[in-house]
């Protein structure tokens, strides 16, 4: 039996997940990881390369003890999207910053200053806006550490430094790469006009540029002594954690649509051609399978929103779980089953709608619960959360929907929030779609092993890989009954946000996040 590594560079922690040719996850580690502020430099968020690398290291190790013997036949990386590394001319490490780094706030209204029209031309171009892409950093290093910039010579991704680590050569592949803003949807490749456009030296995107599946070199001696591993295993090119994800759930052909329900919520639709969103509400991306693109869009912290409301609300309840071997969160869910759809008209600020052009959120808040113990309790506010992360789903689908012309027929729900069963009801009801949840609990793991498989021809290619690998739990259909009220809901939503936004934006209130720049 042949064995498939997959690692991944997240943006809380380094893990190596060990899966059999038939998909089946034999062995995992994992080691959390901050990232440190650099002093003197407010929102920088610095990826310490060696700490970290001696971490994932200490997962193989770890891994490859738990499975004796273990065969592995091949391995691909995968990472947080939007961390970058930047090498010398000779491939020696010299910088690299985390998904998190806020460090180029002037540097992204200097870019929007100095040519009004430069972004939104690149945003088509790219499918990418300044807030999260590299050229206002790679600008930033050239204000505050030119010495750094100018012997940077080649620019690659945080899952191509761990390939790079292992012995790869130094690449990257659309999927993840094209986060930096700097690629042309069109062609798949690195776009030489944008970064001449913004000012970023032509060497910086000289990496070549190969598609998720695609072999890049050998484990390495060193890294072979390191790790555990043997020397000349085959390293795959894999891609973005989230692109990756899709496969992992088996969402791999065109109109295929996954929801992941984690700390934020991530919504990506399958496209056959990359398009131009002329409102510039919606993020485009390259998907991991060759040939495809994404429309994607984000809901904002319902994750974290659920656990500061079992922290602050329900300590009692965590005590008991723990107490009882059970999760928190299936306590509270059997609380909010308690409440009818529409919570009492309970109606949570939290998350805006997809607007990546725009990109901010009003104040944390609950708006028009009833003063009655008898409706207002935490079984009513927790499921206000729950129906809250379905609505603004909803909103970016339609979003969505307006740019490709037709709304999914069924959604993928994976991740946290998939393993409770009120969310995937109130979601399929929310949607008035069916969702379908996989089994797999390390989906972009999987997708990551699906990449390494087909580069050394263990599957033939990822969609076909997908079927026969990815199993489902269960299918959620919607009850018709709750349509009303869930549309009623999300009115009530749409109308109240824009004011709740505004006091924000005039300072009266403090956004829950707002975009560098904005």
């Amino acid at each position: 039996m042949r064995h498939i590594l997959a690692l991944d560079a997240g943006t809380g922690s380094g893990r190596a997940v060990l899966f059999d040719e038939n998909g089946r996850q034999l062995a995992a580690a994992s080691r959390e990881w901050t990232h440190k502020e650099e002093p003197g430099f407010p929102g920088s968020m610095t990826f310490e390369r060696d700490r970290n690398w001696e971490m994932i290291a200490s997962a193989i190790r770890e891994v490859l003890g738990q499975v004796p013997g273990a065969n592995v036949a091949a391995i691909s990386t995968t990472s947080m999207r939007e961390g970058i590394a930047l090498y010398d001319e000779a491939g020696e490490e010299l910088w690299a910053c985390a998904n998190v780094d806020a460090r180029a706030v002037e540097e992204v209204r200097e870019l929007r200053a100095q040519d009004p029209g430069l972004e939104r031309w690149a945003y088509l171009r790219s499918g990418q806006t300044f807030a999260l892409g590299a050229a206002p950093r790679l600008l930033w290093l050239k204000r505050h550490q030119p010495e750094i910039y100018e012997r940077a010579s080649k620019m690659a991704m945080l899952s191509d430094w761990v390939a790079a680590r292992l012995g790869a050569e130094i690449a990257v592949d659309p999927s993840n790469g094209g986060t930096t803003g700097l690629f042309s949807l069109k062609t798949r490749q690195w776009d030489a006009e944008i970064a001449e456009r913004v000012g970023i030296k032509p060497e910086l995107i000289s990496a070549p540029v190969y598609e998720s599946g695609t072999p890049i070199g050998e484990v390495s001696a060193a890294a072979a002594a390191q790790t555990g591993l043997l020397a000349g295993v085959p390293i795959v090119m894999g891609g973005g954690d989230a692109q990756l994800g899709t496969v992992g759930v088996g969402a791999t052909r065109v109109g295929d649509a996954a929801v992941f329900g984690g700390s934020f919520w991530q919504q990506e639709v399958n496209l056959g051609e990359p398009l131009a969103d002329e409102s510039g509400r919606i993020r485009m991306n390259f998907a991991s399978v060759p040939g495809t693109w994404q429309a994607e869009a984000i809901v904002f912290f319902p994750g974290i929103a659920a656990r500061w409301f079992r922290d602050a609300f329900a300590p009692d309840l965590k005590e008991k779980a723990a107490a009882e071997g059970r999760d928190a969160y299936e306590l509270l869910e059997a609380l909010a089953e308690t409440v009818p759809p529409g919570s009492h008209g309970i109606t949570p600020v939290l998350s805006n709608a997809m607007d990546y052009s725009h990109w901010r959120h009003a104040a944390p808040s609950f708006l028009n619960f009833p003063l009655d113990p008898e409706k207002s309790h935490r079984g009513a506010f927790f499921r206000a959360l729950q129906e809250n992360a379905a609505i603004v789903t909803l909103a970016n689908l339609r979003r969505i929907a307006d740019l490709t012309g037709s709304f999914p027929e069924s959604v993928i729900f994976a991740s946290g929030a998939a393993k409770g069963r009120l969310w995937p009801q109130i979601l399929a009801d929310v949607l008035q779609v069916p969702v379908r949840i996989p089994m797999v609990k390390e989906a972009t793991a999987l997708g990551a092993a699906i990449a390494a498989g087909v580069g050394v021809g263990i599957f033939d290619d990822m969609p076909g890989a997908a079927d026969a690998l990815v199993r489902w739990d269960r299918v959620v259909e919607p009850n018709e009954a709750n349509r009303q009220v869930y549309e009623e809901t999300y009115q009530r939503w749409a109308e109240a946000y824009p004011p709740q936004l505004e006091l924000a934006d005039r300072g009266v209130t403090a956004h829950m996040w707002i975009a560098p720049g904005e």
